[in-house]
């Protein structure tokens, strides 16, 4: 079965398949801002000279550094949509071309930088691809193979028993206590797999930078809205409820914290800070982040903008973390080294106009895949190794689970057949798909059952016991995926820890035990 990378990470699917300080406005000319050298800026409004684009400004930690840093912002001709001041954050509009240049100079700014290369709104109906959608026959077929206690669709999941979630379920299924926040496309929290579970009081829509809590706001869009949201939501904790798959933790409470503009094509940095920041101040247990920050796929520190966007979204997720949030992210789709010295990028930024850069992925970062703190997932198919697709490097990958892959490479067992994994998508249906966006949602699942077990463990507690958890994996050498004669992969590492499979392939009954 061929198969086609989409936009968001984002997923492969089968082609045939805080509370937060209110953001203060300040008038031109109330004030002086101070320069970098502590001398007033103009009090005079900058004129916009360009379209107008979203700017992230971090602020240095210090007292009266918020407040003197909008002031200069209203005067270089911004205006402040949020500010996050639990981190020193803020979410600027402007369409003075010189923003960002002028901002950085004012003192108590640590860097400034444009999320997007695109005018605000940046909106596409180009959706990320079209899941193949189980027919009324395969329903039917599955649900006549399920065993006693299995949901319908369950026989068709070759993942849960690859890391012996079905043997996990006969001990817990998770409390109700924990919840997971899906960081996503947004998720119809009606689909009869997920409603159950779903936890609306925690939802919310970040699209834009600033919280939105109106009802249903954390849904998919309804023109051009993404499945990938949902999906993930369902592999995280489908209910147990005799419809439709299972969940990895079908105990656990959901919640949507939609991040991405219309299509799930774009997943700009004052979302994702407006997520992390969201998860910390609402009590999230664990975080699922199975998308890259757009417009570039590797953040460069030596490029002012990019810069501010590595240092803003590593402000949240510490923060997330901080409150007791795990923050898992998913390694990526394009079978990159992340070891290497070099990667060509080939498609960046991907907002305007593309463009092909060779980088080093230890000085430019995938965001948030690459940040401290956050654990990052690789794929594995049906017969337990590393994914076609998936990316890998020894000191960045921290475990693997099922993301599945073509079925040409890795075929499941019977009654499965397809080496996808199927989950939920709106409407009320369900689909297969992969990728390691696929994979993030088993180890989320795995994280939320050992919170459910360990109630007060911190999130460095929880990380250490996922790895702990895992199945040790040697490497996969040599690692011939599709039988070709060529090596398409190298490994770096022993069995306890390596580039493929980082501490070992998560497995749900060690993580009850």
């Amino acid at each position: 079965m061929p198969l086609h990378i989409s936009r968001t990470r984002r997923a492969v699917a089968a082609s045939a398949g805080l509370a937060t300080a209110a953001a203060l406005a300040f008038l031109p000319g109330t004030a002086s801002a101070a320069s970098a050298d502590g001398g007033p800026l103009s009090t005079k409004a900058a004129q916009p000279t360009g379209p107008e684009l979203s700017y992230i400004v971090n602020v240095r930690p210090g007292h009266g550094n918020s407040a003197r840093v909008q002031r200069a912002v209203a005067q270089a001709g911004g205006s402040v949509l949020q500010a996050y001041d639990q981190i020193g954050v803020l979410v600027v509009h402007s369409a003075n071309a010189d923003f960002a240049k002028t901002i950085r100079k004012v003192r108590g700014v640590d860097s400034a930088g444009a999320t997007r290369t695109a005018p605000l709104p940046a909106q596409s109906t180009t959706d990320v691809g079209t899941p193949k959608r189980l027919t009324a026959e395969d329903l039917k077929a599955a649900a006549a193979k399920a065993a006693p206690g299995e949901d319908p669709l369950e026989p068709l999941q070759w993942d849960l028993k690859a890391i012996k979630a079905d043997q996990a379920h006969q001990k817990t299924l998770g409390s109700p206590k924990v919840t997971v926040g899906v960081i996503d496309t947004g998720v119809d929290d009606t689909h009869p797999d997920i409603a159950p579970n779903f936890d609306r009081a925690k939802s919310v829509s970040c699209i834009t930078g600033k919280p939105d809590t109106a009802d249903g706001a954390w849904r998919p869009f309804t023109t051009g809205g993404s499945p990938h949201g949902t999906h993930v939501a369902g592999e995280i904790a489908g209910a147990k409820n005799g419809v439709g798959i299972t969940g990895v933790a079908p105990g656990v409470k959901v919640a949507a914290i939609k991040v991405s503009t219309q299509g799930g094509s774009f997943f700009y940095t004052e979302s994702v800070v407006c997520g992390f920041v969201w998860a910390a101040e609402h009590h999230i247990d664990v975080t699922n982040n199975s998308y890259y920050t757009d417009p570039w796929y590797f953040n460069c520190k030596n490029d002012p903008d990019q810069k501010a966007l590595v240092e803003a979204i590593t402000r949240a997720s510490k923060y997330a973390e901080s409150k007791g949030t795990v923050n898992v992210a998913a390694a990526g789709n394009e079978n990159y080294d992340f070891a290497a010295d070099s990667i060509t990028d080939p498609a960046s930024p991907n907002d305007s106009t593309p463009g092909s850069r060779v980088v080093n992925p230890r000085e430019c970062l995938d965001i948030p895949t690459q940040l401290p703190g956050v654990v990052t997932v690789a794929a594995t198919g049906a017969k337990g190794i590393k994914s076609s697709f998936s990316n890998y490097g020894l000191g960045v990958i921290d475990i693997a689970a099922p993301g599945g892959d073509s079925t040409a490479y890795q075929p499941p067992q019977a009654p499965a057949t397809s080496g996808l994994i199927l989950g939920p998508v709106p409407g009320g249906t369900w689909a297969y798909m992969a990728g390691t966006s696929m994979a993030t949602p088993h180890v989320v699942g795995v994280a939320a059952l050992l919170k459910s077990r360990h109630p007060h463990a911190s999130a460095f507690e929880i990380k250490a016991l996922l790895a702990l958890q895992a199945d040790k994996t040697p490497c996969t050498t040599p690692y011939d995926i599709n039988g070709d004669g060529k090596v398409d992969a190298v490994c770096q590492g022993g069995t306890f820890y390596n580039g493929f499979y980082g501490a070992g392939i998560t497995n749900a009954l060690n993580a009850v035990k």
